[in-house]
Parts: C-alpha cells; sequence; structure tokens
C-alpha cells in the first residue's frame, strides 16, 4: 500500500459541536454558573491563558447581556512560567499577559479553559493564582472535558462536553472573532508500515 504524497497534511476530522450546539452549550454553562454564583459580587471568573481568553469572553459577554448580572469581575491569567515543562522544552515558550486587575482575596474563583486534557494547565494556573492571593473556593469550567487522559488528579465543576479521545487526537476550538463556530476532533489517518 503506497501512502499519499499529502499524507503528512491530512487529517481525519469529526465534529463534536456543530456552530448551534456551540451555541446550546455556551448557554447551559452560563446557567449553571448563574445558578451558582447569583449573587455575582463574590465571584471572579478568570480565562488561562492563552486559550481560556475567548471562552471566558464569550461567558462574560453572554452571562451580562442575557442573564443580567450586571458586571462580571474577570481576569486573565499567564501560567507560562508555572508549567511543569517550561524548561523541557526545545524552543522557549512565549508568555501572554496576565490581566488581573481583580481581587481574589476570599472570593470565589471559576477558572476557565477551552480543554481538559492531562490537568497539567490547571494545575498551573491554581500555582499562579495564589500570587493573587487566597481565594475562598476554586472551580473550574471548561468547554471540553478530555475525561480519560488526566495525569493529575483535577475534574471539572462545570463542563460543556465529555469527550473520550485517544492521545494522538487534538480537539480544536473554531473561533470566528467573538463566536465559536465548531469543536473538532482531529487525528492522522492510521496507515500501517509495509
Amino acid at each position: 500500500m503506497q501512502k499519499s504524497p499529502n499524507f503528512e497534511a491530512e487529517m481525519a476530522q469529526k465534529t463534536l459541536l456543530s456552530q448551534r450546539d456551540c451555541e446550546v452549550t455556551l448557554r447551559r454553562l452560563c446557567h449553571q454558573l448563574n445558578e451558582v454564583h447569583v449573587p455575582w459580587s463574590r465571584t471572579v471568573l478568570v480565562g488561562i491563558q492563552p486559550r481560556g481568553s475567548k471562552l471566558l469572553k464569550a461567558l462574560v459577554a453572554q452571562l451580562e447581556s442575557e442573564f443580567q448580572t450586571g458586571p462580571i469581575a474577570h481576569g486573565l491569567l499567564d501560567i507560562t512560567f508555572h508549567r511543569d515543562d517550561f524548561r523541557r522544552r526545545e524552543e522557549p515558550l512565549v508568555a501572554s499577559p496576565t490581566e488581573m486587575d481583580v481581587l481574589i482575596e476570599g472570593k470565589r474563583v471559576v477558572l476557565i479553559d477551552d480543554v481538559l486534557y492531562t490537568g497539567r494547565s490547571v494545575r498551573a494556573a491554581l500555582d499562579a493564582l495564589g500570587d493573587f492571593g487566597r481565594p475562598e473556593r476554586v472551580e473550574l469550567c471548561v468547554l471540553i472535558d478530555r475525561r480519560f487522559s488526566r495525569e493529575l488528579p483535577i475534574q471539572p465543576d462545570y463542563s460543556g462536553r465529555r469527550v473520550d479521545a485517544l492521545n494522538h487526537e487534538r480537539v480544536r476550538l473554531n473561533w470566528r472573532g467573538e463566536t465559536l463556530e465548531s469543536v473538532l476532533l482531529e487525528s492522522q489517518p492510521y496507515a500501517p508500515e509495509r
């Protein structure tokens, strides 16, 4: 069997969430967050940079406009220098800006990220969050929970969709501006060597 000349570029894709599914899932996450965190004066939403930032903005916009929560305190947290693989990579990591113009001391903090995979990014976020105070409670909200890939005992409090994916598969969120258009599961097609 001969490999296609474009074999490396070919990816098998499966749609996990269509645009309509994304809208329903974001709305459901907003309902779950709103049920627990009203009144919002004691809660801070914190997006894990870089990929949690768009999800954070989408959730805050929807909560403030459709649920009339009033302004929700929120910030963006860079975890680059708290990662346990920071010095193990061949190419240097590029830090994203931290925008934490909010107080978290004694507040309920909800960490926001797009995909929960091994749990290492969340562990790094917990370490980085400690630089800004001691929250009363920390919760985790993710759009996609890759259930069987965890390397640390970390579980989400709120998740849009649970996915059983193999380690060579990748979850990709497609954003157009501030709109989440789809969520795909991508993998290289299997081709046995002959």
